[in-house]
């Protein structure tokens, strides 16, 4: 949305620096998703915020065909690991570009601040969820990655179509999201660890290199 004066672009350039930051912080989890989500809404609401490039077939095709092997990857464990290794690089770039994208749609936004923005959002929540897959990969059943991945598809989806209309909103949403994750895996790796402490202590006094239960520490 263009906006009149000069309070008025102040105005279009913070919301295009808001869907920078959501679009980046999504990308980190599911970069694909985002360019299909933001792709189909240029076509079908033709957004004065969405780049227009983004809506070209060429580039939802290859999107949807990267999404749908992706869809498949992530939901199988070890391999999900595996692929966010192979996505370290692009995930980033994708919220980077995006961002850039964004920003040279706005009236005055710097194309340089708005990759820094979307690219250092996505690096960010894609440190969040590939340490979260390896702590959920300690555990056996497969349930887990399956219900983590619709889950993370899911917020994808509803932030970043949340964020074309309401960019202010969901950027807060994203931001909160980012905390959240970061708090998560925390834990998670808290839980691991200790778990993997009891798993050695246990190995220890079952072949008898460490202290006997009965025997003082």
């Amino acid at each position: 949305m263009r906006y009149p004066g000069v309070a008025g672009t102040y105005a279009g350039d913070v919301e295009s620096l808001a869907l920078a930051f959501s679009s980046g912080w999504a990308s980190g989890i599911n970069s694909y998703l985002v360019v299909l989500v933001l792709g189909m809404a240029d076509r079908v609401g033709a957004f004065a915020s969405i780049p227009d490039v983004l809506g070209r077939w060429d580039v939802l095709t290859v999107a949807g065909l990267m999404y749908a092997f992706e869809f498949v990857a992530d939901k199988i464990p070890y391999v999900d690991s595996a692929w966010d290794v192979v996505s370290t690089a692009i995930r980033p770039l994708v919220g980077g570009v995006v961002g850039v994208l964004i920003a040279g749609d706005s009236t005055a936004l710097n194309e340089l601040v708005g990759g820094v923005v979307g690219g250092g959002s996505a690096l960010a929540s894609h440190s969040v969820k590939t340490g979260t897959r390896m702590a959920v990969n300690t555990v056996p059943e497969p349930f887990s990655n399956i219900g983590i991945s619709v889950g993370e598809d899911v917020a994808v989806l509803a932030v970043v179509w949340f964020a074309v209309e309401h960019p202010y909103a969901a950027a807060t949403v994203a931001a909160v999201l980012l905390v959240a994750g970061l708090v998560l895996l925390w834990l998670a790796w808290r839980t691991v660890r200790r778990g993997w402490l009891r798993f050695r202590a246990w190995r220890e006094r079952r072949t008898g290199r460490g202290p006997s239960p009965d025997q003082p520490v």
